[in-house]
Parts: structure tokens; C-alpha cells; sequence
């Protein structure tokens, strides 16, 4: 008997209102699923530490002026080097922020926004994109999930969730030199030697394909175009891959 389709993408949290690129890969995946039936996995890459990922591009109502927002953090240590489901969130800059949004949003948005009281960076995106209705119907799965770790296939090249300066840091594994946090150019950051356990680890860039098809084994991926360039397609052959469809003005926020 042949196996039922499952239909995956994955995505960074990307902005506290998701980027029309990521709805448009909602909807591919659920354009697959009217016409091969299945389940949809969205695969949450909730351990990604880049804080430009969640930036959020917005439209003035009035002028029609782009503004680019943004969560606050911490501190230069969480900005820099905690995975997304580390930064907290701050209440201050949500309460100044939700004065801000008429500007941007259309009244009905503003309310959702203040709602949401998760603590961390990715659980606040998550929780937006819910309210939106995004992920109605849509199997969820995280790569900061200790389970999920914990099932995924070994991997040769990878990030460490440790412990540094009183935060949660995300630091890549060199096999000559241990754990570093990437400052930038050439310089690094050298963190004392310690162990770890499976449960802390999550993939780079390059192996990140793999590791997700190891638990999820999905059998058609919604890709990106930026994605489309540098995945390894031949990491896994059983997939077919799909490109997400076209949508205008993609780094922009979505709004129903």
C-alpha cells in the first residue's frame, strides 16, 4: 500500500506578521493537498539565531512608506547568538508597538497583536500566525523540540543550544576548535569545553535537509526560491520538491 502524502515546508519564524513569501508556501501546500490528499507539516525552524529573520516590513496606510519593525531584545548577547525560541519577548516594546500599528494595520489587527502573551520571539510569531488562521489544519513540528532532536538522524556539521554570559547561545560545533559564536569577518568567540546532549543540537544550513526528512519523511517539500539554490536535493531523492508559488511584494507582511 503506498504511503499517503505528506506535504512539508519549512521556515524560520519570519516576522511577527509573517512574510507573504511564507503564505504563499501555506497556500501551495494546501493547493497540493486539494489534489493529492495527505497531511501538511510545517516544519518550524525555531532554532535559527539570526535576528533579521523575524523582521517585520509594513506599509504606512496613509503614505504608503515602508517601515521595517522589529522585536527588542535583551541584550547584545540575546540579539546576536540566542536561537529564536530563546529571545524573550519584551513587554514594553510590545505595549509601544501596538500604539504604533494603526499606522500600518487595519484596526481589527491591533487587538490580536496585544493578545498574545507568549514569552519567547518564536512562540510570539507562532501565536500570530495561528490568530491569522494560518495554521489551521496544519500539523506542526519544531526543531527546538527536545523530541524531535532526539529522533533526528546524526549529523557532521552543526550548532550547540549552551549556555553563555547568563544566556542561551546557539554555537556552531568546529571539529579543531569546539564550540564559537561568529562575531563576524574571521573573529569568533571560543566557549570552554563541555558536553552536550542530543537534545541540544540543530543542524546547519546544509544539513538541515536530512535531518528534518529523518523524522519528518515527507513525500513532497514546498521550497523557496532561495531555498531552491542550495538545497541538496540528492540528500533526499524520495522527496519531490515543489516551488512554492509566485506572490507580489513577498518580503512584505501578509495580512488577511
Amino acid at each position: 500500500m503506498s504511503q499517503a502524502p505528506v506535504i512539508c515546508f519549512g521556515q524560520q519564524p519570519c516576522g511577527f506578521l509573517p512574510r507573504r513569501f511564507l503564505f504563499a508556501k501555506f497556500q501551495t501546500a494546501r493547493r497540493l493537498q486539494a489534489e493529492l490528499g495527505g497531511r501538511i507539516v510545517f516544519f518550524y525552524h525555531d532554532s535559527d539565531h539570526d535576528p533579521r529573520e523575524t523582521q517585520t516590513v509594513v506599509k504606512d496606510l496613509s503614505s504608503g512608506a515602508r517601515q521595517t519593525l522589529n522585536f527588542a531584545f535583551a541584550n547584545k548577547i540575546q540579539k546576536k547568538y540566542s536561537p529564536l525560541y530563546a529571545k524573550r519577548v519584551d513587554r514594553q516594546w510590545q505595549a509601544s508597538l501596538a500604539r504604533q500599528l494603526p499606522k500600518y494595520l487595519k484596526a481589527e489587527y491591533v487587538p490580536v497583536f496585544e493578545a498574545i502573551q507568549a514569552d519567547n520571539v518564536a512562540d510570539f510569531c507562532l501565536e500570530m500566525y495561528q490568530a491569522l488562521g494560518l495554521l489551521d489544519g496544519i500539523e506542526v513540528l519544531r526543531s527546538s523540540d527536545p523530541q524531535f532532536r532526539e529522533q533526528a538522524s546524526d549529523i557532521d556539521d552543526f550548532f550547540v543550544d549552551v549556555s553563555y554570559q547568563d544566556e542561551w547561545v546557539r554555537a556552531r560545533y568546529d571539529p579543531q576548535h569546539g564550540l564559537r559564536l561568529h562575531r563576524g569577518g574571521s573573529a569568533y568567540i571560543d566557549l570552554p569545553s563541555q558536553q552536550w546532549q542530543r537534545s541540544q543540537v540543530s543542524p546547519s544550513r546544509d544539513t538541515r535537509l536530512g535531518w528534518m526528512q529523518s523524522v519528518i519523511q515527507c513525500t513532497h517539500y514546498v521550497a523557496g526560491a532561495g531555498e531552491m539554490n542550495y538545497l541538496n536535493t540528492a540528500d533526499a531523492p524520495e522527496i519531490q520538491f515543489i516551488k512554492r508559488d509566485e506572490i507580489s511584494d513577498s518580503s512584505e507582511a501578509y495580512l488577511p
